[in-house]
């Protein structure tokens, strides 16, 4: 088997529901030994079962793959947002944080429940951890990125601190410039400020952008949600006009059977009454 079809094959057994994932990578492995491939036969029984949330996660990336593309760019530019943004600009960007991450946490446990595994509050919390890590740590955000997680992710403390009220970083200490040098430093600082303002428009611009997405997906979703009830309603509509007809052939079935009884009682009377007639007839 080719890398990328082991590849493919350890994609989807992470997207199995955690209760089926052994059985299914018991039978996977068993089908790569039985073609004579160990190696591969190894590395898909090296596959461990992702916790319910974990599962969820790799749900999530696999099945909405343009948001989850959007989500990790988010989080591209918030990290680099983080890193040079004063309390207010964090602030902001920590309010679109959280709503992206209750969003998305919102539709992985949507997929679950469609998948037929609905999640409890603590694997919703560790989807959102999840979510909130991949935002926060570059490896995490590669680790969610290759849709096989064992378990749930956790940010870095330090991120998490930089969203509560009345929590900013320590300002650098620095040097008095010397009088001769303070139009140089007013030109850093308004470089520095620009670029702090052009980061903060990108990340905004990726947060509004997997919000849109989002946006439409539930758009989407309300009017397939529409057409499967209007097409529920049209198939109860034709079974009962399925049962009329039935009762309709049935009563006719019943009709037909008692006026062919009734033929055969005048026809069956027609002869006797003939046969007197002729009886008679040939004793006069």
């Amino acid at each position: 088997m080719p890398h990328d079809a082991v590849e493919s094959v350890l994609d989807e057994l992470y997207t199995t529901p955690p209760g089926r994932f052994v059985a299914r990578r018991e039978e996977l492995a068993a089908a790569a030994r039985t073609e004579g491939r160990t190696d591969d036969a190894r590395r898909i029984h090296a596959a461990r079962r992702p916790t319910l949330a974990a599962w969820a996660a790799n749900l999530l990336l696999r099945s909405r793959p343009e948001e989850s593309r959007q989500f990790l760019e988010l989080g591209r530019a918030l990290r680099e947002a983080y890193r040079t943004l004063d309390a207010a600009g964090l602030k902001e960007l920590s309010g679109e944080r959280r709503r992206i991450v209750s969003v998305l946490s919102r539709q992985a446990a949507q997929l679950a429940r469609e998948a037929g595994h609905g999640l409890s509050d603590a694997a919703r919390q560790e989807v959102e951890s999840t979510l909130r890590a991949v935002l926060a740590d570059p490896d995490a955000a590669d680790r969610w990125a290759s849709g096989r997680l064992g378990g749930a992710l956790t940010p870095p403390a330090d991120f998490e601190a930089a969203r509560l009220p009345g929590v900013s970083r320590k300002p650098a200490r620095r040097t008095a410039a010397p009088p001769s040098a303070s139009a140089r430093a007013d030109e850093l600082a308004e470089r520095r400020r620009q670029r702090r303002q052009q980061q903060l428009d990108r990340a905004r611009e990726a947060a509004e952008r997997a919000a849109q997405r989002l946006r439409e997906k539930r758009a989407e979703q309300s009017v397939a949600e529409a057409r499967l009830t209007d097409a529920e309603r049209q198939l109860d509509r034709s079974r009962e006009m399925l049962r009329r007809a039935e009762r309709e052939r049935q009563r006719a079935a019943e009709q037909h059977a008692a006026a062919g009884e009734a033929l055969a009682r005048a026809e069956r009377e027609a002869r006797e009454a003939a046969e007197r007639a002729d009886r008679l007839a040939a004793d006069s």
